[in-house]
């Protein structure tokens, strides 16, 4: 079982580049950045975990700059997305970001992506049919398929339609950077399995008590799907320091586990990282 870590880039947090060095030295897997353009002064949408949105959300500093930065500090190290707002972003652009990145970190790139759960922050980027918001973001990730694997490219759907087109680089991966989906189960696991390559559940959400509860029903989904369970690897956001529980959810299949790390300083981040280094080291997983 893989280990990364995910923290909001911020002005105050530790740097990208200062970070993931600290990372890779430690062994763990991958580096995660989040993703809000924005938050809107009318905070009409609560925040999925509860209670006040946290200063971070705010500040956050855009991912793919800051994963650049990541890549570009370090050799071995996976930069991922946790989780890119798709329906907030054109997918033409998106597609030729996450092809650059790929190119620049030499395919080190996981493109970790979601609907997003802020009815006006997506408003505000002209996407007003928060119900409809899953399906948009399916044809953008099918649309930026077709441009990272076709050439010429095109793509007609409901909300996404192009002519054919030339769009490059291509990334480095093939056929094209694992799409990584997040959301809760089952509608987010059954996302993943029409058309990702893996799946996100965040285990802070209300609506887990052990995320791996769902990991037997997620594999039966798969099959049902057509889909090759290993295809589909789960990767959990939020864990906390137990390395027996751990072990349990590496026996249950969890593939990788992204530990969220506050934004900060290094005198705050450096010593939360040792100790993620001695679970890494208890659970035998360092490289």
């Amino acid at each position: 079982m893989h280990v990364g870590a995910a923290m909001f880039f911020t002005d105050y947090a530790m740097a990208p580049g200062a970070l993931a060095q600290a990372l890779e030295a430690r062994g763990f897997e991958s580096v995660w950045a989040p993703e809000h353009s924005h938050i809107p002064l009318s905070r009409q949408s609560p925040y999925p975990p509860g209670g006040d949105l946290p200063k971070q959300y705010y500040d956050a500093m855009d991912p793919f700059v800051s994963l650049t930065a990541a890549a570009a500090a370090t050799t071995r190290l996976r930069i991922g997305t946790g989780v890119a707002l798709v329906v907030q972003r054109d997918p033409i652009q998106t597609a030729k970001q996450v092809a650059s990145l790929d190119q620049i970190s030499h395919g080190r790139f996981l493109f970790g992506v979601g609907a997003g759960w802020n009815a006006e922050e997506m408003a505000d980027h002209g996407t007003t049919d928060f119900k409809g918001r899953h399906r948009l973001m399916r044809e953008r990730i099918e649309a930026m398929r077709a441009i990272w694997t076709d050439e010429p490219a095109e793509y007609h759907g409901q909300t996404v339609d192009f002519p054919p087109m030339i769009a490059r680089p291509r990334p480095v991966q093939r056929p094209h950077p694992p799409v990584i989906v997040g959301g809760a189960f089952p509608y987010g696991a059954r996302r993943a399995l029409r058309y990702g390559d893996g799946w996100i559940p965040h285990a802070t959400r209300p609506q887990y008590d052990d995320v791996t509860a769902f990991m037997p029903e997620f594999r039966l989904m798969a099959e049902a799907a057509g889909r090759d369970p290993a295809s589909v690897p789960v990767t959990v956001f939020g864990p906390r320091e137990d390395v027996e529980r751990l072990k349990s959810w590496r026996e249950a299949g969890v593939a990788r586990v992204v530990v969220s790390l506050p934004a900060a300083g290094a005198e705050v981040v450096l010593p939360i990282l040792d100790r993620w280094a001695g679970i890494l080291r208890a659970l035998g997983d360092l490289p």
